[in-house]
């Protein structure tokens, strides 16, 4: 895909923000609550194989725990018709855990506090509703995207899917009234990238809190998705999109969330 254009950066209204390693580093943590429940899940259902944390992000990074656990189901040939149980016992350990060790970050707050001067900012997750507020408050994130503009893909949709598919990034850009091409994506894993890229969204790929060792592989692999480009820091972005933001046409129309976060 071409690179980010004066006449892209033009029409844009809005930021539409993956939150999950993207704008917090809660893949990690999220990851060592979420192993234990994943495996008395595989032990209910008579499954042997265990992960540890490590191995469970590196396997399932980008999908919620619905999607994990039914694909990790489906590939020891077990069939489960109703997970509601276990997403909630998840959800619960998980969202705990984060609001715990999650803490402000000052480059994220940066430049979420200067972009939103330009652009409409959002949150577009595979994550619970529940879980993202817990984040975004031990993160000091709430003021500068409030509920009612995070879209869940677990919560926000007539019925829970996740990233790859790309209803989450349609749905949000529906509630805020605009069109896909006029909100850039910001992603940090391949399953959000195709999810924001399918929907029609300019996206970047970002590698703020991607661990260093994953991070050229990670940057191909989001390449290859579809990304406009891919930057190291939320600092990168900024100085790559705020040129051009400020010198758009001064009467640029503010955007209204409809419809509210679910």
């Amino acid at each position: 895909m071409p690179p980010i254009t004066a006449a892209l950066v033009e029409r844009l209204q809005a930021l539409l923000c993956d939150a999950d390693g993207n704008l917090f580093p809660s893949e990690e943590p999220a990851f060592v609550a979420s192993a234990d429940v994943t495996n008395r899940f595989l032990a209910a259902h008579g499954i042997a194989e265990r992960y540890t944390a490590e191995e469970l992000r590196l396997a399932t990074t980008g999908k919620n725990f619905r999607t994990t656990a039914a694909d990790l189901a489906a590939a020891h040939g077990v069939h489960v018709d109703d997970l509601a149980a276990w997403v909630a016992q998840e959800r619960e350990a998980v969202t705990s855990y984060l609001a715990q060790v999650l803490r402000p970050d000052d480059e994220v707050t940066t430049a979420l506090t200067t972009l939103s001067g330009h652009l409409t900012t959002a949150a577009v997750s595979s994550s619970a509703l529940t879980r993202l507020a817990g984040c975004f408050t031990a993160a000091g994130l709430d003021e500068l995207i409030p509920p009612a503009r995070r879209y869940s893909a677990e919560d926000s949709l007539p019925s829970p899917t996740s990233k790859p598919d790309p209803a989450v990034y349609q749905h949000a850009c529906a509630e805020l009234g605009i069109a896909p091409e006029q909100g850039l994506a910001v992603e940090d894993s391949v399953p959000g990238a195709l999810s924001a890229v399918r929907a029609g969204c300019p996206t970047v790929g970002n590698l703020r809190f991607v661990p260093v060792a994953e991070r050229a592989e990670r940057a191909a692999q989001l390449r290859d998705a579809g990304v406009l480009t891919v930057v190291s820091s939320w600092a990168e972005l900024t100085d790559l999109l705020l040129p051009g933001l400020r010198h758009r046409p001064a009467a640029q129309p503010s955007l209204l969330p409809a419809g509210g976060a679910g």
